[in-house]
């Protein structure tokens, strides 16, 4: 049996007459860019989760870099993110000008910890060289980031709040949907995020009109009314017609998707429950599932021992980011990051789509038992 990480090909069948529909309708109307599915997708992201305005862009890393570039953040500024990420969170920051503060996440949850975001804020503030002005929060692996206690901290000190939701879209926090849990979110629509295109794709979501008609500004090289009327600087970060086109498709499904991914999800708490740490639960929180993600001893000898019996893994991340080549110079005083840098070393992600059979999920949970079981007594 070949059990696959991602499945985008079993989507694509049962999708592929309205994918094909939806494409074709491009083909005909030639309107490659920022064409008509492009609005339809952002009304329809809109009323989904309750934001008043978004834009679609070219990728969730191009989301966050508009976000920061939006509200003029740049040389002299200081931007705290969990060091447990991805690159796309830092690598923004250096882009604008700024400096990354790296701070720790939670033992539980794995997003950012408002008790080191503050220790962070602190140290800043009394150092006196960089002005603290943005949080980025990322919803690892699709469960939302605790935002009411971020945006009292943001508040406090004037900051700006930014959702990292590039793999969260989907998710719930209270009554509210990830796209309306912080002033600016951003999220992605890589081909393997819960809602992701056959290409790179992004949005951004907010309330602000003003703040969404600088986006618009700067995904289109800072136009202003006419298209040579420059009034910023600004980036070529349209989404393409077509990877809207697709998303209008997907979104006929998506419901379904992320209710099967929560079932395999609880599926996975109670057959490795015993056996592993498996992800913690958020009162008051639904996660999006993007990646489940167990915490496994000996990390690398049970994913190799996985692989021989035919399940695939993955480790986000290997490395938490003050530890990374390009981030070495922003370690120094970064405070303790002892969680990220004890995560990186035990997380293993387990297959996670909404196209398992159900053989195929006790193939999955009979061989991490049978692994970490041998793992454990050494044999």
């Amino acid at each position: 049996m070949s059990i696959s990480f991602v499945d985008l090909n079993s989507q694509y069948e049962r999708l592929r007459t309205t994918v094909h529909a939806r494409i074709d309708t491009v083909l005909q109307h030639g309107k490659y860019i920022l064409g008509p599915e492009v609005g339809e997708l952002e009304q329809y992201l809109a009323e989904y989760c309750g934001a008043k305005h978004v834009v679609g862009v070219s990728s969730g890393s191009d989301a966050l870099l508009m976000a920061l570039m939006a509200h003029g953040i740049g040389p002299g500024d200081a931007v705290l993110l969990p060091a447990f990420t991805f690159t796309a969170t830092a690598e923004v920051v250096l882009l604008v000008g700024a400096r990354p503060v790296f701070v720790d996440v939670d033992a539980d949850t794995f997003n950012v910890s408002p008790e080191s975001l503050n220790a962070a804020i602190d140290a800043l503030l009394q150092e006196g060289r960089y002005i603290p002005r943005a949080i980025i929060a990322v919803d690892l692996y699709g469960l939302p980031a605790p935002y009411a206690a971020l945006a009292e901290i943001a508040e406090r000190h004037d900051m700006l709040l930014v959702a990292d939701a590039a793999q969260s879209f989907g998710a719930e926090q209270g009554e509210q949907r990830v796209g309306s849990l912080a002033p600016v979110s951003a999220t992605s629509f890589f081909p393997a995020k819960p809602l992701g295109g056959y290409g790179d794709g992004g949005a951004l979501f907010t309330d602000d009109e003003e703040l969404a008609d600088r986006f618009r500004s700067i995904r289109a090289h800072g136009k202003g009314g006419e298209k040579y009327d420059i009034i910023r600087v600004g980036l070529n970060a349209r989404l393409d017609t077509l990877q809207a086109a697709i998303l209008l498709a997907k979104l006929e499904v998506f419901d379904e998707e992320l209710a099967a991914r929560r079932k395999l999800a609880d599926a996975y708490d109670n057959r490795l429950g015993n056996v592993v740490n498996t992800p913690s639960r958020v009162e008051g929180s639904k996660s999006a599932w993007a990646q489940y993600t167990i915490q496994v001893e000996n990390r690398d000898e049970v994913a190799a021992a996985l692989k021989s019996k035919g399940v695939p893994t993955a480790v986000y991340y290997p490395l938490p980011m003050h530890k990374q080549t390009a981030y070495a110079e922003f370690a120094e005083g970064a405070g303790d990051l002892s969680v990220s840098e004890g995560l990186s070393k035990t997380v293993l992600s387990l297959p996670m789509q909404p196209y398992l059979s159900d053989q195929e999920v006790e193939t999955i949970c009979d061989a991490v038992q049978e692994v970490v079981l041998e793992s454990t007594d050494g044999t």
